[in-house]
């Protein structure tokens, strides 16, 4: 553990232990939100240390504490855990060794911890960065949540604290980055009048898995070369412009106008200067 501190520079040093303190004020008011609910004390520190997900808990205890069933929980949690698949794919390069410390690896993937290892320059750093955040981060929030489960067994009524609202304040800052996107802010509030519709006829948990119908409405932007490329394909072969025996185009297409038509030739001087210029010329003879 040292030799990774040792590895990474002051100011990432800095910069993940301020995180892991922001991250410390939200595991508290986890586990206090969670005891305080009704909830034994043992539920959310074992939670903390299996599924080591901030969104996917509060998700879940949110929807147990208004009623859901356990099932629709855990649904929920998926859902929001689903994002880390593909970070799972980008920093599986730092997770070498043998199986175990690859599956403990795994166990600590955040998104706070896949950040901070795509800043670093080079796949030394980059690894310490992995498992520097990672297992800080892990041992905060698991502290965290132990103390704030304490906490609230005491405190009561975390209303009065203010506590209540730091479920939707996490959700809503893991999905204000997403929404700059127009596809995605459209998804995302399409999905919210459907559970908000939904809320008074459905268990709790459910509204929340129905706002997925909301992707439906995030439309594939169309593309500009598209047009371009179909009319290119459709224009038949024989509609090519012809070309004079040298390979040039040939005058009706030299003559023509801005608006595609063809420029009036100039007029014949004589009726021996048309049968001269319909003689074949030495060129054509040539070629023919």
């Amino acid at each position: 553990m040292r030799s990774l501190l040792r590895t990474l520079e002051r100011s990432t040093l800095r910069d993940i232990a301020l995180v892991c303190l922001a991250d410390a004020l939200v595991g508290a008011s986890f586990g206090a939100i969670t005891v305080s609910g009704g909830l034994p004390l043992w539920v959310p520190v074992v939670m903390s240390v299996l599924v080591f997900a901030g969104g996917a808990q509060f998700a879940a205890i949110g929807v147990v504490l208004s009623g859901g069933g356990a099932l629709a929980a855990v649904a929920t949690g998926l859902v929001l855990n689903a994002r880390l698949l593909p970070f799972g794919f980008t920093v599986a390069g730092v997770l070498d060794g043998p199986w175990w410390r690859r599956l403990l690896g795994a166990q600590l993937l955040t998104d706070e911890s896949v950040a901070f290892t795509l800043l670093q320059p080079d796949r030394r750093r980059r690894r310490a960065a992995y498992w520097v955040c990672g297992l800080a981060l892990f041992a905060v929030w698991n502290a965290s949540v132990l103390v704030g489960a304490a906490a609230g067994g005491m405190i009561g009524d975390t209303d009065a604290l203010g506590l209540d609202a730091a479920f939707p304040a996490v959700l809503l800052a893991l999905v204000l980055p997403s929404l700059t996107d127009p596809r995605t802010r459209t998804a995302a509030l399409a999905g919210a009048v459907v559970a908000v519709a939904a809320t008074p006829f459905l268990p709790a948990g459910v509204p929340v898995l129905l706002a997925l119908s909301g992707l439906l409405f995030a439309r594939r932007p169309a593309d500009p070369a598209r047009p371009a490329d179909t009319a290119d394909t459709a224009r038949p072969a024989d509609t090519a412009v012809p070309a004079d025996p040298a390979g040039c185009p040939s005058d009706s297409a030299a003559k023509a106008g801005p608006s595609g038509d063809a420029a009036p030739s100039a007029p014949a001087d004589s009726a021996g200067g048309a049968a001269d210029r319909s003689r074949p010329t030495p060129l054509t003879e040539e070629v023919h």
